[in-house]
């Protein structure tokens, strides 16, 4: 046999083994949705750029902010970025400080003082606690005011957040008029009004919240005339998400609804993630539909990574388009020196087209990171899930 000749077998062989893989693929179903998905990330999808500024945060010298400054809200008032932070002190509890800045990046008006703390957080003097990012992983806090969101509807400011106490979870509100915030007069706060652990959870579902309730915000207009509260992201239609409407927060505790721990919810895969931790900041209106990022598990396991997805406008609860990849992945220094593999979104902000979204890296830092809002849309609708496109296109 001629050296040519045995190239040519060769060749052939090769080529039949190339052709039975392709086979195997298109006919083994397991294979095929690998190719499938591997292609679907190759699309377009949105992502949002660091700051080179970042942090833009850090602990401070004060006692209440000397552990971590993290998850902070974000509101535009009168020109200025305002952002209403958590901060953890050597006592291990949580307060929220405030923060300001004429471009969203440098910020040159930061209060030395919380700009509003719960009174004795689980009955217990504070001496006896301290900051343990061990015994206490939820950010190294064992009580106080959790990740706070915050919209301004009616020329009021209203900040929603979590109550931390030992475990026991409830959602907290607290309100006041713009000139008062604007003015920096932080002990005029109305509340706290408790909005959960009411009536919600009627029909006892294995996966419903009784004792967690985290995450709620607030849609930052009414919705026909009413409050609209998004309080899960999480739904066994995975094309659904959980809003409620209420004339006053004072009667949510009275609505009966179901919400979601999703501690107790089972794995579910959705676009590129398996598990949904949380809504992150207040949904953003656009003219596509409102913006909504969240916080989710990949096959990564614990790394808190950033999804976005649109609702639809007249119906919130309706989910159009969902990012097929994270829009943000914790891979910067910052988002890794303390508890590694946490970005944690909490405030965002339009301004002159450009979407800015603040959040807490490794349960230490602020940071913020950055798209223009009309080409991260487009790029989220284009690369958005293939299924739902379809299901839109049947209904309409």
């Amino acid at each position: 046999m001629s050296f040519v000749l045995f190239v040519y077998i060769l060749a052939a062989l090769f080529s039949f083994f190339i052709l039975g893989i392709l086979l195997g693929a298109v006919f083994y179903e397991p294979v095929r949705e690998k190719i499938i998905a591997t292609f679907r990330l190759l699309r377009v999808a949105p992502k949002l750029h660091r700051s080179s500024a970042n942090p833009i945060l850090e602990p401070g010298l004060h006692p209440w902010t000397a552990e971590a400054v993290i998850n902070p809200a974000a509101l535009i008032l009168d020109g200025r970025t305002h952002l209403v932070y958590r901060a953890i002190g050597h006592d291990g509890v949580s307060r929220l400080g405030y923060a300001s800045s004429p471009d969203g990046v440098t910020f040159d008006d930061r209060l030395p003082y919380p700009a509003y703390a719960a009174t004795n957080p689980g009955g217990v003097s504070e001496h006896r606690r301290r900051y343990s990012p061990v015994m206490y992983p939820s950010g190294g806090s064992w009580g106080g005011c959790e990740d706070p969101r915050m919209v301004a509807i009616d020329g009021k400011v209203y900040v929603t957040f979590n109550m931390f106490d030992n475990w026991n979870l409830r959602i907290g509100a607290i309100f006041m008029d713009e000139a008062d915030f604007l003015a920096k007069r932080f002990w005029r706060w109305k509340g706290p009004f408790i909005l959960s652990g009411g009536k919600q959870n009627k029909n006892n579902l294995p996966w419903s919240s009784k004792n967690r309730d985290k995450n709620w915000m607030l849609f930052p207009e009414k919705i026909g005339g009413r409050f609209a509260v998004l309080h899960t992201v999480i739904d066994e239609d995975p094309d659904r998400v959980g809003v409620v409407y209420v004339d006053s927060l004072e009667d949510l505790p009275e609505q009966e609804f179901d919400t979601v721990d999703p501690q107790k919810f089972h794995d579910q895969k959705i676009a590129w993630h398996i598990r949904v931790r949380s809504a992150g900041p207040p949904p953003i209106k656009t003219d596509r539909g409102w913006l909504v990022l969240y916080h989710a598990h990949d096959t990564e396991g614990s790394r808190y990574k950033l999804g976005a997805m649109l609702l639809d406008l007249l119906d919130p609860a309706r989910v159009l388009h969902r990012a097929q990849a994270p829009v943000l992945v914790p891979d910067a220094d910052y988002e890794n020196d303390g508890k590694p593999g946490v970005i944690y979104a909490c405030g965002a902000t339009e301004k002159d087209g450009m979407l800015h979204v603040y959040y807490g890296g490794a349960d230490k830092v602020v940071c913020v990171a950055s798209a223009p809002l009309g080409i991260f849309l487009d790029e989220l609708i284009s690369g958005a899930s293939p299924e739902l496109a379809e299901k839109e296109a049947q209904e309409a």
